[in-house]
């Protein structure tokens, strides 16, 4: 495993990491997540992402089950959560979503209990609130910190505008701004990371956990010939995520990428992970593998990102016809 800075902290993340996104409680029991967990940590995966909208806050209390029959030393490892989204969707009243200091405290508080932990290691603002004062909450970011109820703070698919606001917000109130940013990056979504965050990364160092290195499983090929039952995009409630992905001009793309990665001697997955470590502002990608062999599989793109050259990335580039 390598590690990776989280930008310009002295907190080390492995280069990639595991979330339960959709999977936890959802694709994946107990028994499953407790092997996947133990096979990411065993790679040397030390941190593992986790947020209060997935699945109602049951992926939580599932990775607080693993955490704890694991038993794991609890320096050795970051876990994270995110809020913003609360727990009951069109059924939150208005003081349960957010990021209102009232939420984000109470958000942090349960994901506590439900993780079964006394602190995050990180947690995040999973949207922007135009409704709540930055003020209010980096104000709320930081006593959380002060608390030792957190140690870093972080956005997740903020636009570039609102975390510069968030920085100089911490500036003038004398406090701490974001560590971290948590957006989607892969091949078929660079903009952010490659474009818009430039000036974040240049002028307040963030450091940044992609998820969606697989653009939620095209990146693997799975879906070039129809959707196979069990997948993510066959699951209920998760049509909008099937209406995005499945664009006849983003699968000819992919075909044409498996092709190259089968002339390179690796799988289409495995290249895709592997194209994303090349980007020297990724801290950490993290992985939502479903089963042991495709985990494994995942983790082989540490051995192939080194062995992308210029000549390999322009090729890339060609094929899909992305770079902002």
């Amino acid at each position: 495993m390598e590690y990776r800075k989280m930008g310009r902290t002295g907190l080390k993340l492995s280069l990639l990491s595991y979330g339960s996104w959709v999977t936890f409680s959802r694709q994946v029991d107990d028994s499953a997540s407790d092997r996947l967990m133990g096979l990411a940590y065993d790679s040397g995966i030390n941190f593992f992402d986790n947020a209060e909208a997935y699945e109602g806050g049951r992926s939580e209390e599932m990775m607080g089950r693993v955490l704890k029959s694991k038993n794991w030393d609890r320096t050795s490892y970051c876990i994270s959560s995110k809020a913003f989204f609360g727990l009951y969707g069109k059924n939150n009243k208005p003081t349960q979503h957010g990021l209102s200091r009232k939420h984000l405290t109470e958000a942090c508080h349960a994901a506590l209990r439900r993780m079964q932990t006394d602190y995050l290691d990180l947690f995040y603002c999973h949207r922007p609130d135009p409704e709540t004062p930055m003020d209010e909450i980096v104000w709320t970011m930081n006593i959380l910190m002060q608390q030792g109820k957190i140690l870093y703070w972080g956005t997740s698919e903020w636009g570039a505008n609102e975390i510069l606001e968030a920085h100089e917000s911490a500036k003038h109130l004398g406090l701490i701004g974001p560590a971290v940013e948590q957006p989607q990056y892969n091949l078929f979504e660079r903009t952010n990371m490659e474009l818009d965050y430039l000036p974040v990364f240049k002028n307040y160092g963030m450091g940044t956990t992609i998820w969606s290195p697989l653009a939620s499983g095209l990146l693997t090929g799975k879906y070039n010939d129809g959707i196979p039952a069990g997948s993510r995009l066959a699951l209920e409630n998760y049509s909008w995520l099937k209406e995005r992905v499945m664009q006849e001009e983003k699968l000819e793309k992919v075909r044409e990428l498996d092709k190259l990665a089968h002339d390179l001697g690796t799988s289409l997955a495995t290249l895709s992970i592997a194209w994303c470590l090349c980007n020297p502002n990724v801290t950490s990608a993290i992985l939502g593998a479903t089963k042991e062999e495709q985990l494994t599989e995942n983790l082989r793109a540490l051995e192939i990102y080194p062995k992308l050259t210029e000549a390999i990335l322009a090729e890339i580039d060609l094929i899909m016809g992305t770079r902002p």
